[in-house]
C-alpha cells in the first residue's frame, strides 16, 4: 500500500508520505507481516522527471528440473469446480543447498505425518536454539488458528490441506530464521525454483468460502488488462483490509485474468518484510518498499538510512511507470481500515488527499498513458487487523473461514473531476470522488456476503459475479 502526500515543497524537492517498495540494488536493513502494512512515510522526492472452490495448480512453488541432490517432497493441490475439494499428490525433485531461500531445507517439518509432529518438529528447534522462543509461540498459535478456520470449511480432507501448508509455512519461516532473506526497494515476486507466489495463494485459497464470495464489474477488470496490453499504466486505489489483501485479490480474479492477478506491484510498508510468518507470503509478491513514517524515528540513529531508502523506492516506481504496461495498487489511507470503536462496523479509512495527489503526478509525469480506477475489498473476516495499530513487529494473527471480495468501477479521470478547480480545492474534490466510488463498492459487496443478498445486491454502477463458476 501506498500513501503519497506533499508535507511540503521547494523547487527541488519535496516530502511525501509513502508506504511500500523496493530496488534491486539497494537493500534495506531488516529489525527481526502481512502483505502490507500501509501507514505513512516521509520520502524525499526525486526531480519531477457448500465448500470452497479450489482451482487447479501446479507443484506446489517447485519447478520441475533437477538442481542437485537433496530429494524434495512436492504436493500439488488440485479440484475441479464439480468436486470442490483438495487431493494431495507427490512428487521429487534434488535441490542444491546454494538456493537456500527458495528450497526447503528442514526435513523436521516436511517429513510431519501428523499436527503433533510439526509442533514437536518447532519445539524442538527452541530447544535446539534454532528457532527463538517468540516466533515459535506465534507458529504453534498461527498453526491452532489456521486449523480451526480450515476445518470450517467442510472440505474432504481438511486435515491434509492443514498439514501440508502448515508444514511449507513453518519450513518457510524456519529457513529465513536462519538466512534472513532481505528485500531490495522493489522486490519481484521469486516464482522458481519455489513458487512463494503459488504458495501463498493455495495457503489463503483454503480460507476463502467461494460460495459466497463476489466480484464487482469483472468487465472493468477486463478493460484494465486490454489497457496493459497496450502499454498504458494502471492504479489501483483501494481500501486495505487485511495481510491477505493480495491473495484475496489474486484468487478472485486468476480464472479469468491471470495475468493481472499475477503481476500486480502492491506499495507495502517496511513491516511486511520484517515480521517472520509474514515474509515468505510477503517474498511472492512484487513489491515496492518503504519505511513508515509512524516507525521513522524508533530508533533515531536509523532515520537517516530510512529515507535515503525510501528515495530510492520512489525512484523505483518512478522507472517502473516510464517502463509502461504496470499495474500498481495503493492504499491511500495509509492503513488497514478497522472497525469503529463504538458500533463496531467496518467501513474503507479515509483517504489522505495528497496520497492520492502525488500518486496522480507520478502516474501523469510518466510519459506513458496512465489511469487510475478505484478498487474496494471486503476481507477482514478472513484475517483481521488488530485491533489498533501496534509498534512492534509480531501481532496475533486470528484467520477464519469466509466468504470475500473485491471491487473495481470506471477509471476516474482528474481533469473531468476537479480539472477547473485550484489546489487545494481540485485534489479534494479528485480524492472524494475515488473514496465515494471505493465506499459504494464496499457497501455492494457487504450487502452481498454479510447482508446474505448475494448476486442480488448487485446495483447499475457494481455488478457481481463469479467468475471462477
Amino acid at each position: 500500500m501506498l500513501i503519497l502526500s506533499a508535507a511540503s515543497s521547494s523547487s527541488s524537492s519535496s516530502s511525501f508520505m509513502l508506504s511500500s517498495a523496493s530496488s534491486s540494488s539497494a537493500r534495506i536493513p531488516r529489525p527481526l507481516s502481512s502483505f502490507s502494512t500501509c501507514v505513512p512515510v516521509v520520502v524525499t522526492t526525486v526531480s519531477s522527471a457448500a465448500t470452497s472452490t479450489l482451482f487447479p495448480i501446479s507443484c506446489f512453488g517447485v519447478k520441475s528440473r533437477t538442481v542437485g541432490i537433496r530429494k524434495l517432497r512436492c504436493a500439488v493441490f488440485c479440484a475441479s469446480n464439480v468436486r470442490g475439494m483438495a487431493e494431495m499428490i507427490e512428487d521429487a525433485m534434488t535441490v542444491s543447498a546454494s538456493e537456500s531461500h527458495e528450497l526447503p531445507q528442514s526435513r523436521d517439518f516436511l517429513d510431519a505425518r501428523t499436527g503433533e509432529d510439526l509442533l514437536s518438529a518447532v519445539r524442538k528447534a527452541v530447544e535446539d536454539e534454532n528457532l527463538p522462543l517468540n516466533v515459535a509461540e506465534g507458529m504453534e498459535e498461527l498453526y491452532q488458528n489456521y486449523q480451526n478456520a480450515v476445518l470450517q470449511s467442510g472440505v474432504p480432507k481438511a486435515d491434509e490441506a492443514i498439514l501440508y501448508n502448515m508444514a511449507l509455512v513453518f519450513d518457510r519461516v524456519f529457513v529465513d530464521v536462519k538466512d534472513p532473506f532481505e528485500f531490495s526497494p522493489y522486490h519481484k515476486a521469486i516464482r522458481e525454483p519455489f513458487d512463494y507466489y503459488k504458495f501463498g495463494q493455495n495457503y489463503i485459497r483454503q480460507l476463502v468460502d467461494f460460495r459466497s464470495s463476489y466480484v464487482g464489474n469483472i468487465s472493468v477488470f477486463s478493460e484494465m488488462a486490454e489497457k496493459l496490453k497496450q502499454g498504458d499504466n494502471v492504479v489501483l486505489m483501494s481500501n486495505h483490509q487485511s495481510e491477505a489483501d493480495p491473495a484475496i485479490i489474486a484468487l478472485l480474479i486468476e480464472s479469468k485474468l491471470p495475468d493481472i492477478a499475477e503481476n500486480i506491484i502492491y506499495v507495502a510498508g517496511d513491516r511486511v518484510i520484517t515480521d517472520p510468518l509474514c515474509k515468505p507470503f510477503s517474498m511472492g509478491r512484487n513489491l515496492l518498499c518503504v519505511y513508515s513514517k509512524k516507525h521513522m524515528n524508533d530508533d533515531p540513529e536509523l532515520a537517516e538510512m530510512k529515507k535515503r531508502a525510501n528515495t530510492r523506492s520512489l525512484k523505483e516506481m518512478a522507472l517502473l511507470l516510464r517502463g509502461g504496461s504496470k499495474i500498481i495498487w495503493i492504499a491511500p489511507s495509509g492503513g488497514r481500515d478497522r472497525p469503529d470503536p463504538v458500533t463496531k462496523e467496518w467501513y474503507p479509512a479515509p483517504f489522505d488527499a495528497s496520497a492520492t495527489d502525488n500518486m496522480r503526478r507520478l502516474v501523469q509525469h510518466a510519459g506513458v498513458p496512465g489511469h487510475i480506477y478505484p478498487l474496494a475489498i471486503l476481507c477482514h473476516d478472513i484475517m483481521p487487523p488488530p485491533a489498533q495499530v501496534e509498534k512492534n513487529i509480531g501481532e496475533k494473527r486470528v484467520v477464519s473461514f469466509h466468504g470475500a471480495g473485491i471491487s473495481v468501477a470506471p477509471k476516474i479521470d482528474f481533469h473531468e473531476v476537479a480539472g477547473a478547480l485550484e489546489d487545494p480545492e481540485a485534489k479534494m474534490v479528485y480524492t472524494k470522488a475515488i473514496y465515494d466510488s471505493v465506499s459504494q463498492q464496499y457497501n455492494v459487496l457487504n450487502s452481498a456476503i454479510h447482508g446474505k443478498q448475494g448476486l442480488e445486491a448487485s446495483i447499475p454502477r457494481v455488478s457481481l459475479s463469479q467468475p471462477w463458476q
